[in-house]
């Protein structure tokens, strides 16, 4: 008896395509972020030391000894008061020029919203190299206008107390930009049909942004918050840039390791003491706080809204 093949049907055809092209990027992904992902958490079980040349298995002691670190303990402090800061600062300031933005009486929209980008397509090493000479004491251009006004001139990346919060405005100014420009695409999603109803309704300006514009902008928020905390805990260029490079000859993180983040922590026992078991134990120890503070942040965040 003859049994005739089973034909797919349309929706099975275009499942089997996309996998097909999906594949090569999963394979990428698995052999490039997978597997060294497996390697790294092999290695922290390990007091591995490429100087010492030791491989001696410790099971999770990396993971104890770090919360006896006090470098683990100043980075950490430094890196969650460098999100507080910054995260906050960007998304208001981001969103308050997404909302100008999009109002219809502004003129020359698309010339703001290229100045307003630049800063994100610029090289970061390079951006950070010019804001360390705008920031050096003697000879940098901030102190000269402070000087005109007869204002303090602090020794801003020399100085413990001013080395972070110099930092902290080149990380808002670098990543401005790129939140605005997401605002402002979920802003042109929000139906104009909604803002003329509740104008004729007699709403305010402010209220029309807090009853309408904010809740239907809220998955556009938290997207755009998740990916600036991500990227607050995985800071690095701008940190390493202007406390060690250029011109001067400081230590990473410094001066007394006041801008010292998690990152720089890792890259030091990492690529410096040559620690390889205790950074990747560092390194898991980051990729879980992220984890975690995402799912925190989608489920406090992501919370039904009454228009």
């Amino acid at each position: 008896m003859f049994i005739g093949r089973r034909r797919l049907s349309q929706e099975q055809k275009l499942a089997l395509v996309g996998a097909f092209f999906v594949m090569p990027a999963m394979i990428l992904f698995f052999i490039t972020v997978f597997v060294p992902l497996i390697q790294a958490f092999y290695m922290s079980l390990f007091d591995w030391s490429t100087i010492r040349d030791v491989k001696n298995f410790v099971l999770f002691k990396n993971y104890i000894n770090m919360f006896h670190d006090p470098k683990f303990i100043k980075s950490v402090t430094v890196t969650v008061s460098w999100t507080a800061v910054v995260v906050p600062t960007i998304t208001f300031i981001s969103l308050l020029l997404a909302i100008i933005l999009n109002m219809k009486s502004l003129r020359f929209k698309g010339l703001f919203r290229t100045i307003y980008f630049i800063p994100v397509v610029t090289n970061m090493v390079a951006s950070s190299f010019v804001w360390k000479w705008l920031f050096e004491p003697t000879n940098g251009v901030i102190n000269y206008f402070l000087s005109l006004l007869n204002l303090p001139q602090p020794g801003w990346l020399a100085d413990p107390k001013w080395a972070l919060p110099a930092m902290m405005v080149v990380g808002v100014w670098k990543q401005i930009g790129f939140a605005m420009v997401i605002f402002l695409a979920g802003l042109q999603t929000i139906p104009k049909d909604i803002f003329e109803a509740a104008y004729i309704d007699g709403a305010s300006g402010w209220t029309i942004l807090r009853k309408i514009t904010i809740p239907l902008l809220n998955p556009t928020i938290v997207f755009t918050t998740v990916m600036l905390v991500i990227n607050a805990f995985r800071v690095f260029t701008i940190p390493y840039v202007m406390s060690a490079g250029g011109f001067s000859y400081g230590v990473p993180g410094g001066p007394l390791d006041s801008t010292r983040v998690f990152v720089i922590h890792i890259y030091d026992y990492g690529f410096k003491q040559f620690d390889l078991g205790y950074a990747s134990a560092n390194a898991f120890f980051l990729l879980a706080v992220i984890l975690i503070v995402t799912v925190l942040q989608i489920k406090i965040l992501q919370k039904p809204f009454e228009y």
